[in-house]
C-alpha cells in the first residue's frame, strides 16, 4: 500500500478490523493503513475526545462508519497522550508493506517494550526473574499484525504467540475494566517467616506487600480470595478513577465561610533537607492563593494521588483542611458510638495555659487531656467549622476506643470486692 489506502476498495481491512476488536473489545485499536494510523466506530469517538482530531464519515462496506485518524510520524505524540488518558491500545501494523524500512520496524518494536510498561518499567533481567511467566495479557499497550502468513512464523514462535492469544484468566476485573492475574502469595526467601501477597494488573507486576499472618493463614486455608487480599492490600488500585480533568490547575473548593478556595498547584516530593525530621519522606505541597503548605503524605493518599482515585481538592481537604478551617475536614471524624457529646470538655490548662481536650467515659473512667493545634482552636472557636465531638475525635479517637473495650472501673471494683 502507498499512502491512505481507501478501506471501501479493500473490505478485508475492515473484516481483520472485526475480528481483532473481538479479541480486544476493551482497547482502541490503532490500524496502520499507509501512512495513516486509524480508528473506526466508537474507537473514533473515543479517541478523537482524547487526542482533539476530527472525526468524519466513510462508507466502508456499505456501512457508513465514523473514522479518525493520525499520520504514523505523530505516532509518538498521540500514543503517550492515550495511554495517560486510561486507555488500552492495540496496534495493529502492516508486517506486510514493502515500503516500512527495517529501523522502522526497530523503532517501533523498541517503542512497544517501553510503553508496555509505563506505569512500573523494568529491565529485560529483572522480568526474566519474576516467578510467573512474562507471556501473558499486556498492559497498556499490545502490537498486533494487521495481516498473518502462518508460512512466515517459525514453530517456536508459534508457540509464543498462541500464549499470547491465550492469555490467564482474570482472577477479577477492576471498576475500571483492569484485569487481575497472578494474584498469590509467596515466602521470603531471605527471611522465611515473612510472606507477601502480590499480583498482576494487566500484566503488569504490582509491588508485593507483606502479608499479616491472619491474612496467610486465612488464605492458606481457602478462607481469604484473590479478590478480598487485593481489597486489604491494593485498595486504591479497585476504586474507580476520577476524570483527568481533574488535575488540571486551578481547581476550586469549598471554604470555611462558604466562599471557595483556589487550588493553584498540588503536587509531591521528597524531603531533601537533612536538618528536617522529615528528611527523606514523601510530601504533599500545595498552593492556595498566596498560601503555600507542604505536610507529610501518608502511603494511603500517595497511592491515591498516583492511582488517580482522589481529586487534587480532596487530598487539600484531607491533609491541609484544618490549616483552611474547612468544615468539610473535620467531618471525618466522630466518636465511637454511645459516647455522650457533653462528656467532652475543651479548655485552657491552669498549670501550662494550654488548650487542651479531654472526655469523661462514666465507669470507663477519663481521658487524658490531649494539646489541641492553633489551627483547630481557630476552626473551634473563630470559624465555628469544628463541634467539641469532632475535636475529641481527632484527638482522642483510639484512646475511647481502647478504654469502651476494656471491662469498666465498676465491674472490676465489684469483682475485687467479692474475693
Amino acid at each position: 500500500m502507498s499512502g491512505k489506502e481507501n478501506v471501501a476498495d479493500n473490505p478485508a481491512i475492515l473484516l481483520r478490523y472485526d475480528e481483532m476488536k473481538r479479541k480486544h473489545p476493551d482497547a482502541i485499536l490503532l490500524f496502520r493503513l499507509g501512512d495513516f494510523y486509524e480508528t473506526y466506530r466508537e474507537d473514533a469517538e473515543r479517541s478523537s475526545k482524547i487526542l482533539s482530531i476530527t472525526t468524519t464519515e466513510r462508507n466502508i462496506g456499505g456501512e457508513n462508519m465514523k473514522v479518525a485518524g493520525f499520520p504514523h510520524n505523530a505516532l509518538d505524540s498521540y500514543l503517550p497522550k492515550l495511554v495517560r488518558a486510561g486507555a488500552r491500545v492495540a496496534i495493529c501494523e502492516q508486517l506486510d508493506d514493502p515500503r516500512l524500512k527495517k529501523e522502522e520496524r526497530q523503532s517501533h518494536e523498541k517503542e512497544q517494550s517501553i510503553l508496555t510498561d509505563t506505569d512500573m518499567p523494568k529491565k529485560k533481567k529483572e522480568k526474566a526473574q519474576q516467578e510467573e511467566p512474562a507471556k501473558t495479557a499486556k498492559a497498556a499497550v499490545e502490537e498486533k499484525p494487521a495481516t498473518e502468513k502462518k508460512n512466515d512464523v517459525k514453530s517456536g514462535d508459534d508457540r509464543e504467540a498462541q500464549q499470547e492469544r491465550k492469555p490467564r484468566e482474570p482472577q477479577m476485573v477492576t471498576v475500571n475494566g483492569e484485569k487481575v492475574t497472578h494474584g498469590h502469595a509467596y515466602q521470603s526467601k531471605t527471611n522465611p517467616e515473612d510472606w507477601y501477597f502480590t499480583a498482576k494488573l494487566d500484566g503488569q507486576q504490582l509491588k508485593p506487600q507483606k502479608m499479616d499472618p491472619a491474612d496467610l493463614a486465612a488464605y492458606q486455608k481457602k478462607e481469604m480470595t484473590v479478590p478480598q487480599l487485593m481489597e486489604r492490600y491494593y485498595p486504591t488500585k479497585l476504586m474507580e478513577r476520577v476524570p483527568e480533568t481533574a488535575y488540571q490547575f486551578p481547581n476550586v473548593i469549598t471554604g470555611p465561610d462558604k466562599g471557595t478556595l483556589t487550588v493553584d498547584k498540588f503536587n509531591v516530593y521528597k524531603e531533601k533537607d537533612e536538618q528536617r525530621p522529615d528528611f527523606g519522606k514523601y510530601k504533599f505541597y500545595a498552593q492556595i492563593g498566596e498560601q503555600k503548605m507542604s505536610a507529610v503524605a501518608s502511603r494511603q493518599d500517595l497511592n491515591a494521588y498516583f492511582d488517580r482515585v482522589m481529586t487534587p481538592g480532596q487530598l487539600v481537604e484531607k491533609n491541609f483542611g484544618d490549616r483552611l478551617h474547612l468544615k468539610s475536614h473535620y467531618e471525618q471524624f466522630s466518636l465511637p458510638e454511645g459516647v455522650d457529646p457533653k462528656s467532652v470538655r475543651v479548655a485552657k490548662d491552669r498549670s501550662d495555659g494550654l488548650w487542651k481536650v479531654s472526655a469523661d467515659l462514666g465507669e470507663h473512667g477519663r481521658t487524658t487531656k490531649k494539646e489541641i493545634s492553633f489551627d483547630d482552636g481557630f476552626s473551634l472557636f473563630k470559624t465555628k467549622t469544628a463541634t467539641r465531638e469532632q475535636i475529641a475525635a481527632k484527638y482522642l479517637g483510639d484512646e475511647i476506643r481502647t478504654m469502651l473495650a476494656a471491662p469498666s472501673m465498676k465491674t472490676e471494683q465489684a469483682a475485687s470486692m467479692k474475693m
